[in-house]
């Protein structure tokens, strides 16, 4: 096992998922055999808590887990709300707003729930964690993403190619990890972190071990010290027995 990986990090979709959304048997098998090598494992999900802790807890997992891109981290003992961080409630207004004139689908998080393809009368009223275009045209894409970088306070990444995830700025997964790593008195250096997507990036940027799935954007494989299998092969539990945690 290697000696300086403490703390495994691990996107979900695209990665310990497989395209149906399962966990395979031998991802569940490489995770848990890296708790049981003192491996501390945790997830950060662009999910919110309620659509990914079901999966942590197949997973055997009871410690830190990241949702929302960062906006949120939770303590599975409980669950206990470590920290929250929110969405200025006048830029989800305005991207709804976008929404509505590209005609595009959505979906966004607020505290407690999901919204897809439609908002809350009361939507100023509400705490926003993110808001999430999915969209079929990369010009739309392209169009929309310009009209969002000329607003601070947005900090803009994807899940897929054809999507755009909108946090608050200086939310993501990276910064979710510092204040981890804070808690346990670890350093970015004894990270593992996993992932497929620009929203995967920071944490593959600054981790010490940073790994891509083989199905993830050409832009995660260049930021990756290693790439390795893609999630359809198992590609997490592949990726912990080449840098011996299991």
């Amino acid at each position: 096992m290697s000696s300086q990986i403490k703390l495994a990090v691990l996107d979900m979709d695209g990665t310990v998922l497989s395209n149906d959304h399962r966990i395979s048997k031998e991802n569940n098998e490489a995770v848990k055999l890296a708790v049981e090598n003192g491996i501390t494992v945790v997830i950060a999900t662009g999910r919110s808590l309620m659509a990914v802790e079901d999966y942590a807890e197949e997973l055997n997992l009871n410690d830190y887990i990241i949702t929302g891109n960062g906006s949120e981290i939770w303590h599975l003992n409980g669950p206990e709300l470590i920290e929250r961080t929110v969405l200025d409630t006048k830029l989800v207004e305005l991207m709804w707003e976008l929404r509505n004139t590209y005609k595009a689908r959505h979906w966004a998080a607020s505290v407690g729930k999901v919204w897809k393809q439609e908002m809350p009368d009361n939507m100023g009223e509400l705490e926003w964690l993110k808001f999430g275009f999915d969209l079929d045209d990369e010009d739309v894409r392209e169009d929309i993403l310009s009209e969002l970088k000329k607003h601070d306070g947005l900090e803009i990444s994807n899940s897929h190619p054809l999507n755009i995830e909108v946090n608050a700025k200086g939310v993501h997964k990276a910064k979710a990890i510092h204040r981890i790593l804070e808690f346990k008195k670890l350093n970015f250096d004894q990270v593992l972190a996993c992932g497929d997507s620009l929203n995967d990036m920071t944490m593959i940027q600054q981790a010490g071990i940073g790994v891509a799935m083989g199905n993830a954007q050409p832009a995660v494989k260049e930021a990756a010290d290693f790439v390795t299998l893609g999630n359809q092969e198992h590609g997490v539990a592949e990726a912990f027995r080449h840098f011996k945690l299991i």
